[in-house]
């Protein structure tokens, strides 16, 4: 025995002792990543119920929720609060004049900096009107927008911290303008799970049209460290909203069903070793895949929308235009999406704003007031929430026949979802440049959109390397003056 040992003992050479710890510790940090996932919402049950649809992490709400679902109308590029929603008569009057450098000094701005000292101001190109019963002044390029001023909240005292493009849009979507953090339609599969079985939680559709079309990267609806079976699908808006939707001639439903069992299989034999959420991920995708073979074509067949309806969008739906996608986005609420996002890349108008923010404009303005009066004539505007806007504002400051990038004062509108109608709330300076009433952040906006789906934005967290994240991460407020 002894002598048995002591070879064992004369094995253990360095190499051996090295690949033998090596594996050890590998073993170690995969399960201590496994133990970091399996912590993630400490205290929270979530899981895939028996048709593998994830039924969220949140067994019990924070607060009485309000909305069941949100579609954001993103005008992606940076729509001009000075031609749209925020009226300035002052500015106005200061056309062409010197820009006080009182506005200026000190502050960033972006593409106009080294004209710090020839700074004109640029009145608004574009005249307002008082709409509706609650007079709020909205832009006459936005006639159909007018005409819901009684739906609608319109917050005039948007700030953000980044004057690019791309990092503007990573705060506006994930709270943060570090990369590879979740978007907020992720953050809400993944702590409220999804309300259908036979399409995505989460689906993105893009436009272009009016202005220089600023690419937008897929990264602005992913999961980030989250499980990808939480990231957002992008629907294609002209054909086939998803590739290879059909099945392959000599292929029928019957044998894709023995593919995606066999398939299946595997990967749950794999899991039983590495318990991966990856490998999870990839078992419901699959099952989801086959079931929107199904639902998929159903979804995009609008032969069963009224003439009226086609009308009142401006569309016959499958041209690819905003449009045809605030109708689909209409039809994908009706089917329990929980976050429709809709981004329209056409608001960066630095040189022919006056033209450029017309044409934008009437590229959006019919379906937008469209979705709002269609989802209050079914029922549906009072548990889902409507939000329209870019990622930021534009100068008062004139860039030759433009306005520059601008972070200090925006404007955006929401609608239903228990929030005010016809009211305006906060206020930028008389000049449009920075927001001096009732300050809101993005994190705000964040706060504000959880608390409506009965969610506390500071206890929807989940553990990675070591630290608890959420969606606003240290800051946000609930913006309750604007809760019915």
């Amino acid at each position: 025995m002894n002598n048995v040992l002591q070879d064992l003992a004369l094995q253990q050479n360095r190499r051996t002792f090295l690949r033998h710890g090596s594996a050890g510790l590998g073993s170690l940090a995969l399960g201590l990543m496994l133990s970091d996932s399996a912590r993630a919402g400490q205290g929270l049950v979530g899981r895939p119920d028996e048709d593998n649809r994830w039924t969220g992490v949140l067994d019990k709400l924070h607060y009485p929720q309000k909305i069941k679902r949100v579609i954001h109308l993103y005008m992606a590029g940076g729509p001009s609060h000075l031609e749209t929603l925020d009226y300035k008569p002052k500015l106005a009057e200061m056309n062409n004049q010197p820009m006080p450098k009182s506005f200026t000094e000190g502050q960033q701005i972006a593409q106009l900096q080294g004209q710090r000292g020839n700074l004109k101001c640029l009145g608004p190109q574009h005249p307002f009107t008082a709409s509706g019963k609650s007079g709020q002044m909205i832009s006459d390029v936005l006639p159909h927008i007018q005409s819901i001023a009684d739906d609608i909240c319109i917050v005039r005292s948007m700030e953000t911290a980044q004057i690019n493009h791309d990092p503007a849009h990573t705060l506006m979507n994930t709270g943060s303008i570090i990369g590879g953090r979740p978007s907020m339609g992720s953050w809400l599969l993944y702590g409220l799970g999804s309300e259908c079985n036979d399409l995505p939680g989460y689906v993105v559709l893009t436009s272009v049209g009016g202005g220089q079309s600023q690419p937008i990267a897929s990264r602005q609806w992913h999961s980030g460290f989250l499980p990808s079976r939480f990231q957002g699908v992008e629907f294609r808006s002209k054909g086939d909203p998803v590739l290879y939707v059909k099945n392959p001639a000599g292929v029928d439903s019957r044998r894709q069903r023995d593919i995606i069992d066999a398939v299946r299989s595997m990967n749950e034999l794999g899991n039983e070793s590495l318990q991966d959420p990856e490998l999870l991920t990839r078992i419901a995708q699959y099952e989801l895949a086959f079931k929107m073979q199904m639902s998929v074509p159903q979804l995009v067949d609008i032969q069963d929308e009224p003439e009226h309806i086609l009308e009142m969008y401006g569309t016959r739906g499958g041209d690819g235009s905003f449009a045809s996608n605030c109708l689909l986005a209409r039809r994908l609420a009706e089917r329990g999406v929980r976050f429709i996002q809709l981004y329209h890349r056409g608001w960066d108008h630095h040189g022919g704003i006056q033209k450029g923010i017309e044409v934008t404009a009437k590229l959006v303005d019919q379906a937008s007031a469209a979705l709002v009066k269609d989802l209050k004539q079914r029922g549906m505007l009072d548990d889902t929430l409507v939000i329209w806007g870019g990622e930021f504002g534009r100068t008062p400051m004139a860039q030759g026949s433009g306005r520059d990038h601008h972070i200090k004062g925006f404007s955006l509108w929401m609608a239903g979802g228990g929030i005010k109608p016809g009211i305006s709330y906060g206020n930028t300076d008389e000049l449009g440049y920075a927001s001096v009433e009732n300050v809101c952040q993005v994190h705000d906006l964040h706060a504000t959109m959880l608390h409506q789906f009965g969610v506390d934005h500071r206890r929807l967290t989940y553990r990675f390397q070591g630290r608890d994240f959420r969606l606003t991460d240290v800051h946000g407020k609930v913006l309750s003056e604007l809760l019915t």
